[in-house]
């Protein structure tokens, strides 16, 4: 057949490394795929937001290679847009291609539509992407790839392309091909007065915390952790940047968060000194109080973006707007090694006092107590091990608060948006992004429930995905919230009240995939650890009692009008001993 310009636009994105597509077919990108199937390593997905999601997920955690989504007009678009949504939150790497009706049928501004399943693509996704495109004819190669480089530059992003039908199939013209050559993203540097400020921060406060945030790629996290660990500085990481430094490293923290940590919560509100890279201290990061975050440090913030430096909130004393990384390189203070002894001695202190699975937390006989059962499965996980927690629940909760990373494992989640459902379809982007890797996925039966179609597309891949299913008959975080400020007024959050939830063992084995229920006496008994080790997905179902309990957290009241007052992260329920509040609340009493 004649070369079309489908095929030139395909082999553009294959030298700028593209290698996977993930799909759902449709007539209006018939041209596109007969394209893509040659050259791509194309994956069949069964609803469009599982494409959306496993390509953010392939892309975060790929050594080398890229994937894309590519999705049909209308619906397939409207689709997306949850997975698009997630990605521009987490500023994560995504590109979307997606077809439109022919030219000619586009519909003018005072039409709602002319063409069969048209949709404004791009008026749908403008405030959720960096750049949008729509191909009426095509385009020389500079304009595309000058739009592809978008997602992955800077603070990356979404990059959507709409490409209509006789666009794709249009003969290619060879003065297309112009040479285009993507340029290298400039890396920027902080001043050297502003390196000045943070080295003298630094060198005249008592109480430092260094918080890593997903900006710090894990391999420039490697690369700096030598200096870090001279510099003796204590390191504390956001969920995005969990897997950047191993648990049980002696510099290590923990995750303040508004679920976090109690211990990281409480060392973080006593620092003096707070550099934050690559995070862009958000609301669950510093608290809804977060007129009460850190009352008592200065506060660098380090990002790409000046808008998340100017928002106000929190209070920023130094905002500097550089790259994570060349900011830290730029540290440079005299070595002392008795620099913050008092401090370190304190913060070990802490963490022995505060153990991250506190046993306030309550449960039938029966079941498994979700902080005993993600302590264990932390033991029983390899180094190079992918770990996948779902994006919302308390299946995630559990994991942020009580999992113990080792360094080498890659841990993805998506919290941004919270959209239930996003574990299965990030282990699917995961596992092709690894092939022979072994991906964990942890999620709760409410939300897997959401995602149940892509059980197929694990199937179809003979994917060696391990599941854990918190099984809790529902959405566990609703029925927590109508327990606390509704007195367990139940509504739609689980089975008695009307939520449909599937026979999990009989659904699995309707797909084939083996089913094991966790015993919880012995949940990791010899059976279980050898099917961990199988090269097939298994679905293991986790007993959690639907009125567990999940503390640490952090107390909110509503107002006599209506609005929400929080403690700041610091002051977690349940309150502590008194005997142990005067002990790890040393500076705060001071």
């Amino acid at each position: 057949m004649k070369e079309s310009y489908a095929d030139q636009f395909c082999d553009w994105l294959i030298d700028q490394g593209y290698s996977h597509c993930f799909f759902v077919a449709g007539g209006n990108i018939m041209h596109l795929l007969n394209s893509a199937r040659t050259r791509f390593t194309c994956i069949p997905v069964v609803h469009e937001v599982a494409a959306g999601i496993a390509v953010e997920y392939f892309n975060e955690t790929s050594p080398d290679s890229r994937a894309f989504a590519l999705v049909t007009a209308g619906p397939g678009v409207t689709n997306i847009v949850t997975a698009i949504a997630g990605a521009w939150l987490e500023s994560r790497e995504l590109l979307v291609v997606a077809g439109q009706v022919k030219s000619s049928d586009l519909a003018s501004p005072d039409l709602r539509q002319r063409g069969i399943q048209e949709v404004d693509g791009v008026a749908l996704v403008q405030s959720i992407t960096k750049r949008t495109l729509q191909i009426e004819r095509p385009l020389p190669e500079s304009t595309i790839l000058e739009i592809c480089k978008t997602s992955k530059e800077g603070r990356p992003g979404p990059v959507f392309i709409e490409f209509c039908l006789d666009a794709q199939g249009a003969p290619s013209e060879i003065s297309l091909n112009d040479g285009a050559k993507v340029s290298s993203a400039i890396r920027l540097k902080p001043t050297s007065d502003e390196v000045g400020k943070l080295n003298a921060a630094l060198s005249n406060c008592e109480r430092p915390i260094l918080l890593i945030g997903g900006g710090l790629a894990r391999a420039e996290m490697a690369t700096l952790l030598p200096d870090l660990e001279s510099l003796g500085l204590p390191i504390m990481t956001t969920w995005n940047a969990l897997d950047r430094i191993d648990a049980s490293h002696p510099l290590y923290w923990g995750r303040p968060n508004t679920w976090g940590q109690r211990r990281a919560n409480v060392l973080i509100q006593q620092s003096d000194l707070i550099i934050a890279v690559g995070t862009r201290l958000g609301l669950q990061q510093t608290g809804f109080n977060w007129q009460g975050f850190a009352p008592l440090a200065t506060i660098v913030q380090v990002d790409i973006d000046p808008s998340e430096l100017r928002k106000g909130h929190p209070r920023v004393d130094l905002a500097i707007c550089a790259d994570a990384s060349e900011v830290l390189g730029g540290i440079n203070i005299e070595d002392d090694s008795s620099r913050w002894s008092e401090w370190k001695t304190f913060g070990r202190k802490v963490r022995e006092l505060l153990p991250n699975n506190e046993r306030a937390n309550s449960h039938k006989s029966g079941y498994l107590n979700p902080y005993d059962f993600v302590e264990e499965l932390s033991q029983v996980l390899d180094g190079d091990d992918l770990l996948i927690p779902c994006s919302s629940g308390g299946a995630f909760t559990t994991i942020m608060q009580a999992f113990e990373q080792k360094y080498g494992q890659k841990v993805v989640t998506d919290k941004g948006l919270a959209s239930m459902g996003y574990g299965l379809s990030g282990s699917i982007g995961a596992s092709y992004a690894n092939p022979g890797k072994r991906v964990i996925l942890i999620e709760g039966d409410g939300g897997f429930a959401q995602h149940i179609q892509e059980i197929g597309t694990v199937v179809a891949g003979h994917l060696p995905i391990k599941i854990f299913i918190y099984e809790n008959e529902g959405y566990a975080s609703i029925r927590m919230t109508q327990t606390n400020y509704f007195g367990g007024e139940y509504v739609g959050c689980d089975r008695s009240t009307g939520l449909g939830l599937p026979n999990w063992e009989s659904l699995f084995t309707s797909y084939g995939i083996r089913t094991l229920s966790l015993d919880p006496s012995d949940p990791f008994s010899d059976s279980v650890l050898q099917s961990l080790k199988s090269d097939e997905p298994i679905a293991f179902i986790v007993p959690i009692d639907p009125e567990q309990s999940y503390f640490p957290k952090i107390t909110s009241r509503v107002l006599e009008n209506g609005s929400m007052e929080s403690n700041p992260l610091h002051l977690m329920s349940p309150e502590l001993p008194a005997d142990v509040t005067k002990e790890v609340f040393r500076y705060l009493n001071a």
